[in-house]
């Protein structure tokens, strides 16, 4: 910067945070430059736009997200790093800082350009909002520089770069829209160059219709809704590929131990079947060893589940109802995070969703043996991924009971040509499995015991509604409820039935009972087990997309009953979904929106985040043992940890793509986990030394933590480091001699993730 204006700018930096500075003003100006309820207060707002502000507040709501998202990321955070000016308290030695210590550089000051293009966007859907916004967006710009944050020049700039980046965002909404709006939706072409999203922006006359009445039909065609549907199945995609080739997050506990599986193909697993150790093995043979490679397969899972549903509903229902279908599932967190993460129950969810369709085109009049087929096929694949997927066909024997009419097809070879093509792709599964004496019965029949006496209690149960509600979407969730209890009750009151249609000697069959079929009894059935256990939040997930077609059918059939309320809590739905997924998979936005980390241990992203570092960590302490001559292999106490250290320890990763082995879990009598079927250390390295790690979390409780957290108080981990435990008898047992190194903090950005506990173990007997 030239010399007199820094000059100017100090000077005006001086006057205003100190010639100024008063006791009201110190309370005051933090509470404007950002506080922890403004998200939850701009949250409240939106929703209420989305409920009730029409298509004018809906489409308000999208532009604001995606132009004060993408003018933050791509322009404020690119002049910062460009420039990277040093903050006022860097240079003047008596700023007077009442915020904490902002990590990027000063010009220009973000919070500043955000709060101008949100005026600016407001002014121009809603004339009026200028007498709030203005006032709020100058004394926020005069707050950044109160408090110490910013030069008056960085405000300046902000300010400037806000209103343009928010006028450059909606002409590029409008241009955008006038050139492909009417390629996706020829409907509009018939409203002129008018009907675009800013049209219900302008200024109203009165008598003039209203903005959901002027700026869209009231209904698009099928052939629009297909056309929107594959482009936001191609862009959900091509973004998930980009995410997950950023490299954001590192691999799960469960996905790097089942890339070790991968390394070791068999007929099926200690605890699953061998579906996942392929999908993994095709993926890396693709894109090699790398997080993209072990997880490309899943966004293409993902989108393949997509395509169907969207087919499957423009067929049997609208393809309105298959274009919100897929946004729902994509405003879902735990379908969401399944189109990111590659685990079991994606496949699983993809199999069932398969099966479910191609069932369903079975039991039609003019239903095909092949349609049976391929029915049994997607059952055996789904077996194969997860063994829940026997389940479904208890789910068609429920359907055939609740619908007598459907039993005709008992009498055709179609439903038994699938049961045996399901029963030849359980043999490898049946083959491993008596070859090491049934583990795998014994591994799931002690999942579904209790260690303790059973006693009465809804804990598990209240457990089990919240982790789904959130896991679900509270609209979605609620709506999916609200749907079943519709069902049960059409049933229930249902007293005479008009005898259905029937076509080549097989009624034609109602799609509501078969979508409930499909998912309510898992459903059901998982939350009656948790009055006797815990239950799993993901073990539901193939009941999940039957019953948002249920949900989709209901809400479509009252829609056209004229209620608004499906229309509202789709848009609520939506908007919520939307902001927890981009949360979900990048936390750190937290800090940007309510200036406050996520404390280590309650980050979500906890368990994709710190393990190369954990790696590291082992890799140092590891170096240190081997210049005593003897070579050093590693131990854990967990299949997670010792998949972890085999994917990101560098020896131990080529180590696994040869066969081999540098980290093992440890010896145990009995199978806890697939490693007990593999070699062990013990015939392997006697006589050397090892390293053996744990993790040694000692957490503070997280019950109660939100509040205190919004005020910055609290940590979850205790300050003191936790109580050093022992080695396991069983490893300290087979070494001579077992050194504690102590504890390791594992952190991310300053925050503790996990803390590691180090044993040095000499001499393998």
């Amino acid at each position: 910067m030239v010399p007199w204006l820094h000059s100017l700018d100090v000077s005006l930096f001086r006057a205003i945070n100190k010639g100024l500075s008063n006791g009201f003003f110190d309370w005051l100006m933090p509470i404007f430059a950002w506080n922890a309820f403004f998200v939850p207060c701009a949250l409240i707002l939106g929703i209420a736009l989305l409920w009730k502000g029409g298509t004018r507040g809906r489409i308000f709501v999208l532009l604001m997200a995606l132009i004060l998202a993408l003018g933050d990321t791509f322009v404020i955070n690119t002049i910062k790093h460009a420039l990277a000016r040093p903050r006022p308290f860097q240079e003047i030695a008596d700023a007077r800082l009442l915020v904490g210590y902002g990590k990027s550089a000063s010009m220009p000051s973000s919070h500043t350009a955000t709060w101008f293009a949100a005026m600016l966007i407001a002014f121009v859907f809603y004339r009026r909002s200028i007498y709030v916004m203005l006032p709020l967006a100058l004394t926020m710009a005069f707050s950044r520089v109160y408090v110490g944050a910013h030069y008056p020049s960085d405000v300046a700039a902000g300010a400037i770069l806000g209103m343009g980046y928010a006028a450059a965002g909606l002409v590029l909404a409008q241009t955008l829209w006038r050139r492909f709006g009417p390629m996706l939706a020829p409907e509009w072409s018939a409203q002129g160059r008018d009907a675009t999203p800013l049209a219900s922006a302008g200024p109203q006359r009165r008598g003039a219709p209203t903005a959901g009445q002027q700026d869209c039909p009231r209904s698009l065609s099928d052939p629009t809704y297909l056309r929107l549907g594959y482009l936001v199945i191609g862009a959900v995609f091509l973004g998930r590929l980009i995410y997950l080739a950023s490299g954001k997050i590192e691999l799960s506990e469960d996905e790097a131990y089942q890339w070790l599986w991968s390394k070791h193909l068999a007929l099926s697993y200690y605890s699953k079947p061998p579906m996942i150790a392929y999908v993994q093995f095709l993926g890396t043979s693709f894109w090699g060893d790398t997080e993209f490679g072990v997880r490309f397969f899943s966004p293409v899972i993902a989108g393949i589940l997509s395509w169907l549903l969207l087919r499957f509903m423009a067929r049997e229902s609208s393809a309105r109802s298959g274009f919100w279908l897929v946004l729902i599932l994509n405003c879902t967190p735990i379908l969401a995070v399944g189109g990111t993460l590659l685990t079991i129950d994606p496949l699983l969810v993809l199999f069932w969703t398969a099966a479910m369709i191609t069932g369903w085109s079975a039991l039609q009049p003019q239903g095909r043996t092949s349609q049976w087929a391929w029915t049994g096929l997607w059952l055996g694949l789904g077996f194969l991924s997860k063994y829940t997927a026997a389940l479904q066909i208890v789910c068609f024997a429920i359907y055939f009971a609740m619908r007598p009419e459907s039993r005709a097809h008992l009498r055709r070879p179609g439903p038994y040509l699938a049961l045996i093509i399901f029963a030849v792709c359980t043999i490898p599964v049946i083959v491993w499995n008596a070859q090491h004496n049934w583990i795998t019965l014994d591994h799931v029949a002690s999942n579904a015991k209790r260690a303790d006496a059973w006693k009465p209690t809804l804990q598990f149960f209240w457990e089990f509604l919240g982790a789904e509600t959130a896991l679900l979407n509270p609209a979605f969730f609620v709506g999916m409820i609200g749907a079943l209890i519709a069902f049960g009750a059409r049933k229930v009151g249902t007293r005479r039935r008009s005898r259905p249609p029937v076509a080549n000697g097989v009624a034609t069959l109602p799609l509501w009972d078969f979508c409930f079929c499909m998912g309510g009894p898992l459903f059901i059935g998982y939350a009656a087990f948790t009055l006797y256990k815990r239950v799993f939040a993901n073990w539901i997930a193939a009941s999940v997309v039957p019953l948002f077609c249920l949900m989709v059918l209901y809400w479509h059939h009252r829609a056209a009953q004229g209620w608004r309320l499906p229309r509202r809590g789709l848009a609520v739905g939506l908007g919520l979904g939307a902001f927890a997924v981009i949360l979900l998979h990048d936390t750190d936005l937290t800090k940007k929106l309510m200036n406050r980390t996520l404390p280590g241990q309650a980050d979500p992203l906890r368990r994709v985040r710190g393990w190369s570092e954990t790696a590291r960590v082992a890799t140092v302490e590891r170096a240190k043992l081997l210049p005593e001559g003897k070579p050093v292999f590693v131990i854990t106490d967990h299949y997670g940890m010792a998949g972890e250290l085999s994917f990101y320890m560098p020896e131990a990763k080529s180590a696994a793509q040869k066969g081999n082995s540098l980290v093992y879990f440890k010896t145990s009598a009995q199978p806890k986990n697939q490693f007990y079927f593999w070699p062990g250390y013990r015939e392997s390295h006697r006589g050397e030394n090892a390293l053996f790690v744990k993790e040694a979390d000692s957490p503070r409780s997280v019950r109660n933590w939100w509040w205190k957290w919004l005020r910055g108080e609290t940590q979850l981990y205790v300050n003191a480091p936790p109580p050093l435990e022992l080695v396991p008898v069983e490893v300290s047992r087979e070494f001579e001699s077992v050194q504690d190194l102590g504890v390791r903090d594992i952190k991310y950005e300053g925050r503790i993730l996990r803390r590691v506990q180090l044993f040095a173990c000499r001499n393998l007997r």
